[in-house]
């Protein structure tokens, strides 16, 4: 017969908890958006790059790219809301903070996403959290209508926390190398975003022929096979 000593339950339970604490620190303090520069791990580091909106007149609206998820109408609304799709999920979601071009968005149920640029840079109360996007150089997708005539490469380190917070999934530092190239087509600009390195992944924009603002995206957050699609409803007015 096997004798397990409480007190050696409770002390082992004590060390785990200490080396957990600093993993769920990690993801969770990401979520300050006081933090700036590319080189700080912020959840919320993406946003749409957007031309400031014209008072009384609506938001165009796009046709969707072809191979994408199928178009829902939503009403435009009083502040900057996007419409934010992946695998059967829709959800509508508002600005609750931004700073410069760092925002932050949240929908009814509780998801919320950072943005900055046009690039998603952490999500949290999806499948598997985005915790954190590092750059070691410039986003190219801050200048869209250069990479027209010059492809460009961007790195990048991310962090990934399952919803469970199963200690075993979570993958921290892993690093991206990845590859953007634009053509002109009807919509505007088309940029593709070809990701290797510790994911394989393929991100699409679409963005304006003269401005270059992205107005729709579907990017890799960390979900297999489950792109995330960002259509601008109601940009931000700045």
């Amino acid at each position: 017969m096997i004798r397990i000593e409480s007190g050696s339950i409770l002390a082992a339970m004590s060390r785990l908890g200490l080396l957990l604490l600093p993993l769920l620190l990690a993801a969770c303090g990401t979520l300050n958006m006081g933090e700036t520069g590319r080189d700080v791990e912020n959840v919320l580091r993406a946003s749409v790059l957007l031309p400031p909106r014209q008072e009384g007149l609506a938001p165009r609206r796009r046709p969707l790219p072809p191979g994408t998820i199928p178009e829902v109408e939503v009403e435009v609304t009083d502040g900057p809301t996007l419409l934010v799709s992946y695998g059967r999920q829709r959800k509508v979601m508002t600005m609750i903070q931004g700073t410069g071009e760092q925002r932050m968005w949240r929908s009814d149920d509780g998801t919320v996403i950072a943005t900055d640029g046009a690039r998603v840079v952490a999500t949290a109360g999806t499948e598997t959290s985005l915790a954190a996007t590092r750059f070691d150089s410039p986003d190219p997708l801050d200048d869209v209508t250069t990479l027209v005539e010059h492809p460009a490469t961007a790195r990048r380190v991310v962090d990934l926390v399952p919803a469970a917070r199963d200690v075993d999934r979570m993958r921290f530092g892993v690093a991206l190398e990845c590859r953007l190239r634009a053509t002109r087509v009807e919509e505007g600009l088309y940029v593709e975003e070809r990701c290797g390195g510790g994911a394989r992944f393929v991100n699409r924009y679409w963005a304006d022929g003269e401005t270059g603002a992205v107005w729709r995206s579907e990017q890799w957050v960390g979900m297999d096979s489950r792109p995330m699609l960002i259509e601008v409803v109601s940009p931000p007015s700045n």
